[in-house]
């Protein structure tokens, strides 16, 4: 292929994105009319990012890890976007790299993207690790936007099978709101470091 379609079937095949729908929010049936897309959360954390660099001075490589949020989510134009809830994380992983070494395999920079995204799935590297705190918190915020405008019920989740996670079941019986729930589900879950905390405790006790 010359480099001219090589280029336009990349952006073709990551604009799809724009058109897919977080499942998680499908999964909680978020009652509103228009709901994040894969493309608008690469695009939420990437801005979380920024500002969490600014206010907490991170020793760093910005442009590294905004790099690696623009690809984070790569293998979902093939696989769909699945929930820690829906499939295990080492099958995941394996479908993932599959798919994010097929689309680059046609790039002359292929190789150098793709160790990127390995890099960000292995969470060993400041960047890398800094860029998953950001990807888990941006979908805590975002919760708390939706639970603010009154997108979801608690009373209707019918077939919703992330009710059977045991630590979702737990939070949720002692009476916490859905975003409660979900940022200090994120708090439990993932190795936020004292500023990501705060964050997300700020959020959770403020109107954002």
């Amino acid at each position: 292929m010359s480099k001219e379609q090589n280029v336009v079937n990349y952006y073709v095949l990551c604009n799809k994105l724009k058109n897919v729908v977080r499942t998680g929010w499908i999964d909680w049936k978020v009652d509103r009319e228009r709901i994040e897309s894969v493309a608008e959360h690469i695009f939420g954390v990437q801005m979380l990012a920024i500002a969490m660099k600014s206010e907490f001075e991170y020793d760093i490589d910005i442009m590294k890890v905004i790099y690696m949020l623009a690809i984070h989510e790569l293998g979902e134009t093939i696989i769909g976007d699945l929930t820690p809830f829906q499939i295990k994380k080492e099958e995941k992983e394996k479908i993932e790299h599959e798919a994010v070494h097929n689309i680059l395999s046609s790039l002359i920079d292929g190789k150098q993207i793709e160790k990127l995204f390995i890099e960000f799935d292995e969470k060993k590297t400041p960047e890398a690790m800094f860029a998953y705190q950001c990807d888990k918190l941006e979908c805590g915020i975002q919760s708390k936007l939706y639970d603010q405008e009154g997108c979801v019920d608690l009373k209707h989740q019918e077939g919703n099978n992330t009710l059977n996670d045991e630590l979702v079941k737990e939070l949720l019986s002692s009476g916490k709101s859905w975003s409660d729930m979900w940022i200090e589900f994120g708090q439990k879950k993932y190795p936020y470091d004292k500023n990501f905390l705060a964050i997300s405790e700020y959020v959770k006790n403020n109107k954002i």
